[in-house]
């Protein structure tokens, strides 16, 4: 006789099953939590749309000069002044807002494309191959990077296009050694020698196993790596080696304002401000990345 008080096979298979988060979505969750990351994302989101969409609704063109209105100081016709060709600021500012930014992304996207297969590459097959390769990273290591930086801008040319480059060919150099330390840990693990034994390729094993299951260390270091690419590109700039007059970036603005500080601030305090603000945001959100991304963080 069964037993009035259990439940039945109809109501054990009716009661709902709760269903499980991924890491990628507790990540998400983690991250929507950390009040100064999402300062930054929405920080950076007005920023990007302002520089983007600005200099096309402006009236005025980041070149045209209006030499019967220089060194103005903000009014209802510029609203952050002009400079000393009488240059609209505040067009200038956001176009050199999109080189800036441009610079950033592409530059970034250069070094996480050489660091991650350079890093992976030499975690993966280890031995002579990985000393070599290490070895290479030190020997490039121990230039200045600027120093670096300023010789290949001199032997290729000024140019934007290789200012990408160049700025890319020397910010790789950690992420391929963050990438090889992470290879060389999850290549021990059982799945990898479970692809071995079901006969994958080398390649289908780095980059279908083993880089999936490291994108969360990368993605945090290059969040941190734009701004870096950004300051390194506003300090050749500032050196004249890098955006090369009519265009305008961050670092030129704020060259040209620390020239003319003494008697028209304007034109270094609002480069200055919104750069800073800039750099600060993406700190936030490669900080919040960080902490998300950390499953030993999660206190759920």
């Amino acid at each position: 006789m069964s037993n009035p008080t259990s439940p039945t096979l109809a109501a054990v298979v009716a009661e709902p099953v709760e269903k499980g988060n991924s890491l990628w979505h507790d990540a998400w969750l983690r991250l929507r939590k950390n009040k100064l990351a999402v300062f930054g994302m929405v920080t950076i989101a007005v920023v990007t749309v302002a520089c983007v969409a600005g200099p096309w609704m402006a009236s005025y063109g980041y070149e045209q000069q209006d030499l019967m209105n220089t060194f103005a100081p903000p009014n209802a016709q510029h609203w952050l002044g002009t400079d000393q060709l009488g240059r609209d600021l505040l067009v200038r500012l956001l176009f050199g807002g999109r080189v800036s930014l441009g610079v950033g992304l592409a530059a970034t996207f250069v070094a996480l494309t050489i660091g991650v297969t350079y890093g992976a590459v030499s975690g993966f097959f280890g031995g002579k191959l990985d000393a070599l390769m290490m070895r290479t990273v030190d020997i490039i290591y121990s230039l200045p990077f600027a120093i670096f930086v300023i010789l290949l801008m001199v032997f290729f040319g000024r140019n934007i296009v290789l200012l990408f480059v160049a700025i890319g060919a020397v910010e790789w150099l950690t992420m391929a050694r963050i990438v090889r330390s992470q290879v060389m840990a999850v290549k021990k693990m059982e799945f990898i020698e479970a692809a071995r034994a079901i006969g994958f390729g080398r390649r289908r094993i780095i980059f279908r196993h083993i880089l999936p299951n490291i994108l969360g260390p990368i993605i945090v270091y290059t969040a941190l790596t734009i701004p870096g690419v950004m300051m390194l590109e506003s300090f050749l700039s500032f050196l004249g080696l890098g955006v090369q007059p009519p265009m305008s970036s961050w670092g030129v603005l704020i060259k040209d304002g620390a020239e003319k500080m003494e008697e028209y601030h304007w034109l270094l305090v609002y480069p200055a401000a919104l750069f800073s603000l800039t750099l600060l945001s993406l700190n936030f959100v490669g900080d919040g990345l960080r902490d998300a991304l950390d499953v030993r963080s999660s206190k759920d």
